[in-house]
């Protein structure tokens, strides 16, 4: 797919294309019939500038190719190269000037013959250098192509360049025969100070400095993002008009992994509003943070080796603390490799808290990820309903409703809802339900196990 600043680069280097050859044309004739050095010199400038444009239209073609497996970040140095071959022309073209320039001078050659030709053409260049140069400047800010700039500096010297033959050729009509010599020089000295300029701007892009700026606002949006505790590097080079963004963040160790790609497409977000056209490799670290609790640290400790834990206790007895786990295991497992895998939980669990920890592992069967079953009869939901009703009586929890029981190979599943008083605390809710729980199962041993949901009065 072509980016979508290549037609805009292309159109503007086309239309450049045809101004430059047209006022060069007009300015080389002219200086050949009057016999002007600088309004010569000032034609071949313009000369270079229409190999340059040419050569940007035909580079921009090229430089907004997406990345191939053999440029894996794009095409955009080309534009770079182009812009090192046009400053070179550049360097050659104000070498020769300003060798004619010195010979002119030490020979004493005759000005040239004036009229008010030279002087119309020179403002209409003028005029047709400043617009195209403004344009040019404005489309490779816009879309950040270097060989754009080459040019709009190429259309910008131009117009300093025809002020300084008019000022030449000024001189010359006053009598100074070394004016157009002198003008001729001092288009020589702006076009070398203008390649210094673009010159050094490309060899650092060549060379992967990181363009001013653009790693604190990178920096600043990553650190804004939501989840992002620090970073540890980050690094920026500019390929073409795209940033390429390297970024090693530390996130919390005890996010899981969907919330840390979240946190990945929120930063590349961040970057491309904050920068425009980014690409963000984006490198997650996980670490603990200060405030992890404990129950948190045992749970990645748990992550960590693949094991499934849950019912995690966590008590501090004077100082000393005190785990309690439920492990589960594949219910087919031998008791001696289940406890195996405990014992190096256990081991885990005090290199990271210290050996005077007590910690009791629970082994459990783990339970199968979509359990075989089917819905039990009418008879026996209304019966198992009617038991939930009685156990409740007339407590804290009421209104059972919603009774679900399915048939299983390990026994009934059942499934209720309930509402209690909206002012209890969790904890009591929890108590109140889990009792009416183990009184079901005591009721009903075929019950494997027993899920409530409990929620304030007219919740849906």
């Amino acid at each position: 797919m072509i980016h979508p600043s290549h037609n805009v680069k292309s159109r503007v280097a086309a239309i450049s294309i045809f101004a430059s050859a047209s006022m060069a044309a007009a300015k080389f004739a002219v200086g050949i019939a009057i016999g002007s050095l600088a309004l010569i010199s000032e034609a071949l400038h313009s000369s270079v500038d229409v190999v340059a444009t040419v050569v940007t239209w035909l580079v921009v073609r090229v430089s907004d190719r997406p990345a191939d497996d053999e440029h894996h970040y794009g095409h955009g140095k080309f534009e770079s190269l182009s812009a090192l071959g046009v400053i070179a022309l550049l360097y050659v073209l104000a070498g020769g000037i300003l060798v004619e320039s010195w010979s002119r001078l030490s020979e004493g050659a005759p000005p040239p013959t004036l009229s008010a030709i030279p002087f119309v053409v020179l403002v209409i260049d003028i005029i047709v250098n400043f617009w195209r140069a403004r344009a040019l400047h404005r489309t490779a800010r816009d879309t950040k192509s270097q060989a754009l700039a080459a040019d709009a500096l190429h259309f910008a010297s131009d117009v300093l360049g025809s002020i300084a033959v008019m000022i030449g050729l000024g001189l010359s009509a006053l009598g100074h025969v070394w004016g157009d010599a002198a003008a001729a020089i001092g288009v020589a000295v702006m076009i070398s100070v203008l390649g210094l300029r673009l010159g050094r701007s490309t060899v650092e892009t060549l060379l992967d400095r990181a363009p001013a700026g653009v790693s604190e606002q990178a920096d600043a949006a990553i650190r804004a993002v939501p989840g992002v505790i620090d970073i540890e590097r980050l690094r920026v080079r500019m390929v073409g008009s795209t940033h390429f963004i390297d970024a090693i963040v530390q996130v919390p160790r005890t996010f899981p992994i969907d919330r840390v790609d979240g946190i990945k497409r929120k930063a590349q977000e961040a970057v491309a509003k904050a920068i425009g056209d980014a690409d963000l490799t984006f490198t997650a670290i996980p670490v603990a943070r200060d405030n992890e609790s404990v129950r948190e640290r045992i749970m990645v400790i748990a992550r960590n080796s693949g094991l499934a834990i849950h019912h995690v206790t966590v008590h501090d007895l004077g100082g000393k603390l005190t785990v309690s786990i439920d492990l589960e295991v594949d219910g087919d497992m031998a008791l001696t490799a289940a406890h195996d895998i405990a014992h190096e939980l256990e081991r885990n669990i005090r290199e990271e808290f210290g050996e005077d920890v007590e910690v009791d592992t629970h082994i459990e069967p783990l339970e199968p990820e979509l359990p075989v079953g089917t819905d039990a009869a009418p008879d026996r939901v209304e019966v198992i309903k009617a038991a939930l009703s009685r156990f409740a009586g007339d407590g804290a929890i009421h209104d059972i409703h919603n009774v679900r029981v399915r048939d299983t190979e390990a026994g009934e599943i059942v499934n209720f809802h309930c509402r209690a008083a909206p002012s209890l605390s969790v904890i009591k809710v929890h108590e109140n339900v889990d009792e009416i729980e183990r009184a079901l199962r005591r009721a009903f041993p075929t019950v494997k196990r027993v899920i409530s949901h409990a929620e304030p009065p007219h919740a849906e």
